[in-house]
């Protein structure tokens, strides 16, 4: 039934204009519209590929402990020394499961980033083989 759907990450900000220029200066995503009728609920959408990237006013902002949206990419070594020239700085883990050098972890033959936006939710940037 979605198998052909768009699929849309929603992500709460505490400040949509905040959150216009890291999504949309920083990561470089295409705003398509903002809309600020209900001030209490003020959102803006980005496109991204072929997908959107929602962000919404929310008192719950920066809760999440978890990813909470991904970005897949053709190389992420480069996209991650691109977003650090545009002040993007990466989580460095050092865990058993997961270990990154440079802030990029190998993950089977999936290699990823994470960093986080203005309120601390957390985005990965990963390229896949093939």
């Amino acid at each position: 039934m979605l198998a052909h759907a768009r699929i849309a990450a929603i992500v709460p900000v505490s400040d949509v204009e905040a959150a216009i220029r890291f999504y949309g200066e920083t990561l470089g995503l295409e705003l398509q519209e903002r809309r600020d009728d209900l001030p209490e609920n003020r959102e803006a959408e980005f496109r991204a590929g072929e997908g959107t990237l929602l962000v919404y006013e929310s008192v719950g902002a920066g809760q999440s402990r978890h990813t909470i949206a991904g970005f897949r990419v053709d190389d992420v070594d480069e996209t991650v020394a691109r977003l650090r020239e545009r002040g993007v700085e990466f989580e460095e883990y050092d865990l058993p499961q997961l270990k990154t050098e440079g802030g990029i972890a190998a993950v089977g033959d999936v290699r990823a980033a994470w960093c986080r936006d203005p309120d601390g939710n957390l985005l990965a940037i990963e390229s896949v083989p093939g």
